[in-house]
């Protein structure tokens, strides 16, 4: 007599008895899928069958597991650009302040003295001293005058203001170009680290949505498998 064919198998995860029909070998199982069930059951043979209900749990937490990871992918992607931020100082800052505070006493001065002479208030002033001197030095009925036509006294004057106002002025646009150097350098320094940190950022987007390609694929392949079960577990209709 032969011996008679085995119609039902126990599922080594659940320890329930199931028809065979509804078993699959591990090693059928679609990869991510069975990795899973071999890590939480490191026991089981790829020969061994696995029931359908344990298949269907093991692909929803393959699932669950994936979109965990996704999750902290996206959380590390965060921590990492903040890391690298906290890395190293700051580089925005206030220029102005900083440079402000290290300018000497005659360097101030000189910024006020330009401030003031590229003013309407000085100018203002300025031609009504001219204006007083010329008029009190022209008068006829001053027998004495103490700058008489040419003028001769406020050319002097003149003279002389023009020649300490020029170099004082010099010296205020000098210390300008000094701080519009510094600024520009400032601004590269900038400009570099944030152009450096937008590639980190890509860099990593770009490694994000490869994994999330192949999980999408893992997941795909794992529909297809649960709808194959599926369908074997339906009739066929004569």
């Amino acid at each position: 007599m032969g011996t008679a064919k085995q119609t039902t198998f126990q599922c080594p995860l659940c320890g329930i008895a199931n028809p065979v029909d509804d078993g699959k070998p591990l090693e059928l199982i679609s990869h991510p899928v069975d990795d899973l069930i071999r890590d939480q059951h490191p026991e089981v043979k790829a020969q061994d069958l696995i029931c359908m209900s344990c298949r269907t749990k093991s692909r929803g937490e393959y699932v669950q597991k994936s979109l965990e990871t996704e999750r902290g992918e996206i959380t590390a992607l965060e921590k990492e650009v903040v890391r690298s931020l906290k890395e190293s100082e700051t580089l925005a800052k206030n220029i102005n302040h900083e440079f402000d505070q290290t300018i000497t006493f005659g360097e101030k001065i000189a910024d006020k003295v330009a401030e003031f002479g590229g003013s309407w208030t000085f100018i203002i002033i300025f031609g009504a001293i001219l204006g007083v001197w010329i008029i009190v030095n022209s008068l006829a009925l001053l027998l004495k005058p103490f700058d008489p036509f040419p003028y001769i006294f406020l050319n002097l004057i003149l003279s002389c203001l023009a020649a300490i106002q020029a170099p004082i002025i010099m010296m205020s646009q000098n210390r300008q170009q000094a701080k519009d150097r510094l600024s520009s350098e400032h601004d590269y320094q900038v400009n570099l680290k944030a152009e450096i940190e937008i590639r980190h950022i890509n860099a990593k987007l770009d490694q994000l949505l490869t994994h999330q390609w192949q999980r999408l694929l893992e997941i795909q392949r794992i529909q297809m498998d649960t709808m194959e079960d599926l369908a074997r577990r339906i009739p066929d209709k004569k």
